[in-house]
């Protein structure tokens, strides 16, 4: 008998779900904003990623939620640290993973791996938003562009132009600085972009850089940034168009075993959001 399990990782920006079978496939996925209300969130992306996988939501037998806003999933039926779902998430679309580098939104995490996927060592910055999502955001804005163009525009660069700053704060009045110099957009971008990688390889150093690299969170789908990382890392970085659900991808790995060694579910039913934010019905 096939047996479905849901994996949700809720972000500070974005919230991610997967379900998967028996087998770890994945079969559905549905991602959008966090907003201002984590409940109503995970449970839009719950109902998309089922629909997604073409199954019903009282087929879904376990749910491990993860992330920032794991506590706040009403239909968790367990919670577990990105940490650890990014670990089993990335090993498993890459066995050969022994480093991760997860760029998000809000922070940036290194971790290491052994074979089995096992965190042996892990660095964050959680402090600040310098160097992660948050950071390329306000350099697009300060460009006038749609974050998805500077990536590609960053590629176009042939002048490394050095970006001194990386609080999120000052990167405006810097990059704004170098416009009216006349500095090419495209060469600020790439400047903006070696920034990031040098702040994500000072993190990597402290847990130490070992073959095969994975790429995961929100900012793995920027090409621009993927390739300043192996350049400065020059070493190849592993991406897919999973990448962004790795943590959701591990987190549904571990209801998986869960739901093996016959996990009892906490859910008799996904509740319903108001408006406001509040859940109501269903036993959560």
């Amino acid at each position: 008998m096939t047996v479905y399990v849901a994996g949700a990782d809720v972000g500070s920006t974005t919230a991610k779900v997967v379900v998967l079978d028996s087998t770890g496939q994945v079969l559905g996925t549905s991602l959008g904003p966090t907003g201002a209300s984590i409940v109503e969130a995970a449970q839009r992306e719950f109902r998309e990623a089922v629909k997604a996988a073409g199954i019903d939501e009282h087929e879904v037998e376990f749910v491990v939620g993860t992330g920032y806003g794991r506590f706040k999933i009403p239909f968790g039926d367990a919670q577990i640290t990105e940490i650890s779902c990014h670990a089993r998430g990335a090993v498993h679309l890459f066995p050969d993973t022994r480093t991760i580098v997860d760029i998000g939104g809000q922070d940036t995490k290194a971790i290491s791996v052994d074979e089995r996927g096992e965190v042996v060592d892990f660095s964050m910055n959680d402090k600040c938003a310098a160097g992660t999502g948050r950071f390329l955001e306000a350099a697009a804005v300060t460009l006038g562009l749609q974050l998805e163009e500077i990536g590609p525009l960053s590629l176009q660069s042939s002048h490394r132009l050095r970006i001194t700053n990386v609080c999120t704060v000052f990167v405006e009045s810097e990059i704004m600085t170098h416009m009216m110099k006349g500095e090419r957009v495209e060469d600020i971008l790439r400047g903006v972009h070696n920034a990031i990688a040098g702040r994500s390889i000072s993190l990597l150093r402290r847990v130490g850089i070992n073959p095969d690299v994975a790429f995961t969170g929100g900012v793995s789908r920027n090409e621009g940034m993927v390739r300043t990382l192996e350049e400065q890392l020059e070493l190849p970085v592993h991406v897919s168009p999973l990448s962004q659900y790795i943590g959701a991808i591990g987190a549904g790995l571990f209801a998986l075993d869960r739901a093996r060694g016959g996990g009892k579910t906490i859910r008799a039913a996904i509740p319903t959001v108001s408006h406001a934010g509040h859940a109501s019905g269903g036993d959560h």
